[in-house]
């Protein structure tokens, strides 16, 4: 998980995103919202931009967030190739690049 401390955060039965709908027990957001929320975090902190969001919080070309991520454990490398991405992501990514690979022949990518 991530080296610094990360506060305990409570459902509140309102919607994060700050829209006023009111969301079920145990819910930060409405369905999509937090899409919602973090594109509008992303525009008003980052002008929308990615790579500001990035550069703003240390990484870059010399220094790669994803494979801070691996690190931490919270995301893993495909062991069959160069891919990192979640758990689930992985194993998506193993059922179609590695998978149809193995039926046909091909490299894997």
């Amino acid at each position: 998980m991530t080296s610094k401390p990360l506060p305990h955060l409570t459902p509140t039965g309102t919607c994060w995103c700050g829209c006023a709908t009111k969301v079920g027990t145990g819910s930060f957001f409405a369905p999509g919202h937090d899409k919602v929320a973090e594109a509008a975090l992303l525009a008003a902190e980052y002008g929308s931009s990615v790579a500001q969001l990035l550069h703003g919080h240390g990484y870059g070309p010399g220094h790669s967030v994803s494979a801070r991520a691996v690190s931490e454990g919270v995301w893993q490398k495909c062991p069959s190739c160069a891919y990192v991405g979640a758990p689930a992501s992985i194993a998506n990514h193993n059922k179609k690049a590695h998978a149809a690979a193995g039926r046909s022949g091909e490299q894997p990518r």
